[in-house]
C-alpha cells in the first residue's frame, strides 16, 4: 500500500482522532483535578474546561467511527463542524497573540470591579497581593480590607493587577500557540477526512457507488 492510499489515510484519521480523544480526556481531568485540589473555585471556568473537553472527545469519537467504518455521513458533518471550530478557534488564537498590555490592563480592570468582595479576597489570598492598581480612591479602600499574607510580612504589598498582567500575558501567549497549532491540525483533519471519504474502499464491492 502507498501511503496515501485508503489504508494510509484511514490510519493517519484514525490517529489523529485518537489524539483528539486524549486531548479531551486531559482538560475534562484538569478540570476535575483542579477542582479537587481547590485550585480553581469557579464553576464557570470549571464548566466551560468539561464543556471544550466533552465537545473535542464528541467530534473526535464522530471522526473514529467515521474513518472506521468509512461512513459517508459522519465523515461529511466530521469535516463541517471541525471547519467551524478550525474558523473560531484560529480567530481567537490570533486575539489572544495580538491582545496588548493596555487592552488587558482594560479588561482587567472592568472584570475586578464586578466581582464579589469574596471573589476579590480569595484571588489576593492566592496571589498574595494587595489591591488592583492604585489609581482610584478605591485601591485604599481594597488595601485597608485586604488579607493577604503579605500584609503581615511588610508595610506594602504588591499591586493584584500586575501580578495579573504578569499571568495573564504569559497565559494569552500560551493559549494563543497551542490554539493556533491545533488549528493547524483541524485544517489537516478536514484534508484527510475530505481525501478519505472521497476514496472506494479496496475490499469493497468495486461496482459499489460510494
Amino acid at each position: 500500500m502507498v501511503c496515501g492510499g485508503f489504508a494510509c489515510s484511514k490510519n493517519a484519521l484514525c490517529a489523529l482522532n485518537v489524539v483528539y480523544m486524549l486531548v479531551g480526556l486531559l482538560l475534562i481531568g484538569v478540570a476535575a483535578w483542579g477542582k479537587g485540589l481547590g485550585l480553581v473555585s469557579s464553576i464557570h471556568i470549571i464548566g466551560g474546561v468539561i464543556a471544550v473537553g466533552v465537545f473535542l472527545l464528541l467530534i473526535a469519537v464522530a471522526g473514529l467511527v467515521g474513518a472506521v467504518n468509512h461512513h459517508q455521513v459522519l465523515l461529511f458533518f466530521y469535516m463541517i463542524i471541525l471547519g467551524l471550530v478550525f474558523i473560531f478557534q484560529f480567530g481567537i488564537s490570533c486575539s489572544c497573540l495580538a491582545i496588548n498590555r493596555s487592552k488587558q490592563t482594560d479588561v482587567i480592570n472592568a472584570s475586578w470591579w464586578v466581582m464579589s468582595n469574596n471573589t476579590r479576597d480569595e484571588l489576593e489570598r492566592s496571589f498574595d497581593c494587595c489591591g488592583l492598581f492604585n489609581l482610584t480612591t478605591l485601591y485604599q479602600q481594597d488595601y485597608a480590607f485586604c488579607t493577604a499574607i503579605c500584609k503581615s510580612r511588610s508595610s506594602t504589598c504588591q499591586m493584584c493587577g500586575e501580578k495579573f498582567l504578569k499571568h495573564s500575558d504569559e497565559a494569552l501567549k500560551i493559549l494563543g500557540g497551542v490554539g493556533l497549532f491545533f488549528s493547524f491540525t483541524e485544517i489537516l483533519g478536514v484534508w484527510l477526512a475530505m481525501r478519505f471519504r472521497n476514496q472506494k474502499d479496496p475490499r469493497a464491492n468495486p461496482s459499489a457507488f460510494l
